[in-house]
């Protein structure tokens, strides 16, 4: 690898000078600099180091380790004059002192100072007018393989005066004591809004790379007026955009890979006068149980190479094993957008049509599909609903648990909710956006009784919302949410979409439906203080 080093530049050219590629980064001194690697030389490093192993197809498969997901225990913010009147202080967006961050800086690039090293330079927005310039320093291979794929890569003229605005300093293996630095644990994702710098440390799982970045954006963005987004967009043929938020499991990337609608991309976003664009180059796909028939697009883009699996198990001969979940039902897939076969090229749309709040509703009182008015609109997506079932995570019981997640994101929100919805409240007031609530979740019964809300149901009632087949359809208000649901949608059967008709019991419709709406209200009076009570009356039953 010393030799690699001495040899290897930018994109391979030889000759560049490492000091160049950590400048910025605080670390001054090195043991060995990788920078800029193409993804054939980081895929030959990563396997070099036994830090993964090769798929039949050629995707690069690792092990995260103890942690198969986000640390959100362990996310700090440095509390900094020039920022702390600003940030939404809370559970996640926890305080470190300056002292503490200063203390976990140095330990830090001591550290990197004596290991291998691998730079990228990268670019988060894909317009120009609102991207920020990213220097990812990490010790591995495939954690500069994972930043590669999931960032934008600038063209090779722009990396000789790449100047970052933002670095990461990324320690996976560093185990760091807690009460020297004032942690919760050994892991630490520390962000420091005033100098420019995200430390992370003690975690193997990459997407905390990912979201650091998107918790950036969502600081920077709105003060300029431009709404971050935790969604996914594509476009239809004259280039109009369509918005789907959700949690995860909801369905955004199996649902925005639509074949006859150009994907922008599958997770971040911003909305600015000019219309949407993705903040990323990549998706990070979720991949427990990917079914090839179902979700072709997706199947084809992981198995390639350069693509970097998260706890996929990998079987004799290379083959892939994606319905084995002992790891974690986490499992995930990271690839460039391009390897989507009609993505847009310059990840750029223009200003949104559709707007779509998907839910994966456990408790299966939510209809397939509701059209929202304003008003509920900003509910929803302060609300930010969906459930969580036994099996997809660690200590939930038999019945479903409701999530809610301010703004489909919360934990990567660095300022209060309400900045954001009132952003997507003028962004709807100015564009006449049809919003829509979507229920991938249960039908018929809640889950353990009732069935999954059949995927094709949901591509066929897309189809009737994105090509506008609805805006002359009848419709009927349930009672519980005051929500208009479409009588008919081509495809889907008529007692499918309201939820009433869908259950056998209606008694036991109606206990749940209560249910589920004492947990909104109860949810609601975290954001009640923050906006107009027109807001709060237009979903029946919400608190006042």
């Amino acid at each position: 690898m010393q030799d690699r080093c001495e040899a290897k530049g930018v994109e391979g050219v030889k000759g560049q000078d490492p000091r160049k590629a950590l400048d910025k980064t605080g670390v001054t001194s090195f043991h060995a600099v990788y920078a800029n690697l193409s993804a054939s030389e980081l895929v030959a490093a990563a396997l070099e180091r036994l830090e993964g192993v090769l798929s039949e197809d050629g995707a690069l498969a690792v092990d995260t380790g103890e942690h198969t997901g986000r640390s959100a225990k362990d996310k700090f913010i440095v509390d900094e004059a020039g920022s702390r009147a600003d940030v939404w202080w809370n559970a996640t967006n926890q305080k470190m002192s300056p002292a503490h961050f200063t203390r976990l800086t140095d330990t830090v690039r001591g550290y990197l100072a004596g290991q291998e090293l691998f730079t990228q330079d990268l670019y988060a927005g894909a317009d120009p007018a609102h991207r920020i310039r990213v220097r990812v320093v990490t010790t591995n291979a495939w954690h500069a393989q994972f930043a590669r794929n999931m960032f934008i890569r600038p063209p090779v003229e722009d990396l000789e005066s790449f100047t970052p605005d933002y670095v990461i300093l990324h320690a996976p293996d560093l185990a760091l004591d807690a009460e020297t630095y004032g942690l919760r644990s050994s892991t630490a994702v520390a962000l420091s809004f005033e100098q420019n710098l995200i430390v992370i440390a003690g975690t193997q799982y990459a997407g905390e790379i990912k979201k650091s970045i998107f918790t950036v954006m969502n600081w920077l963005l709105p003060p300029k007026g431009v709404l971050p987004m935790h969604c996914s967009a594509n476009i239809d043929g004259k280039g109009n955009s369509a918005l789907f938020f959700g949690l995860s499991g909801t369905g955004k990337t199996t649902l925005s890979s639509d074949r006859n609608r150009p994907l922008i991309g599958d997770d971040e976003h911003g909305w600015s006068d000019d219309g949407v664009f993705n903040f990323e180059g990549g998706c990070y796909a979720k991949v427990i149980r990917l079914n090839k028939d179902a979700e072709p697009d997706i199947w084809n883009a992981s198995h390639r190479f350069g693509v970097v699996l998260e706890n996929v198990t990998v079987g004799n001969g290379g083959k892939l094993d994606l319905d084995d979940a002992s790891r974690t039902e986490n499992t995930r897939s990271c690839y460039p957008t391009d390897f989507i076969p009609n993505a847009v090229a310059n990840g750029r749309g223009g200003k949104p049509c559709h707007v779509l709040m998907l839910t994966a509703d456990a408790f299966g009182v939510l209809p397939p599909v509701a059209k929202l008015t304003p008003d509920q609109a900003m509910y929803h997506f302060l609300s930010g609903y969906t459930a969580r079932i036994a099996g997809t995570e660690k200590g939930l019981g038999d019945e479903p648990e409701a999530t809610f997640s301010a703004c489909f994101g919360a934990p990567f929100l660095p300022r209060p909710p309400a900045i954001y919805g009132e952003l997507l409240r003028k962004r709807l007031a100015a564009g006449q956006v049809s919003c829509w609530l979507i229920n991938t979740g249960w039908t018929g019964g809640a889950y353990g009784t009732g069935k999954r809300m059949s995927l094709a149901y949901t591509r066929a009632i897309l189809a009737a919302v994105l090509g506008d087949t609805l805006k002359d359809a009848t419709f009927e208000v349930e009672p519980y949410f005051g929500l208009s649901i479409p009588t008919h949608v081509e495809g889907v059967p008529d007692q499918v979409l309201n939820p009433a008709q869908a259950w056998a019991d209606k008694a036991a419709y109606e206990a749940q439906a209560k249910k589920l709406v004492a947990l909104f209200e109860k949810n609601a009076q975290e954001f009640a203080a923050d906006v107009s009570p027109a807001v709060l009356k237009s979903v029946a039953g919400a608190a006042a």
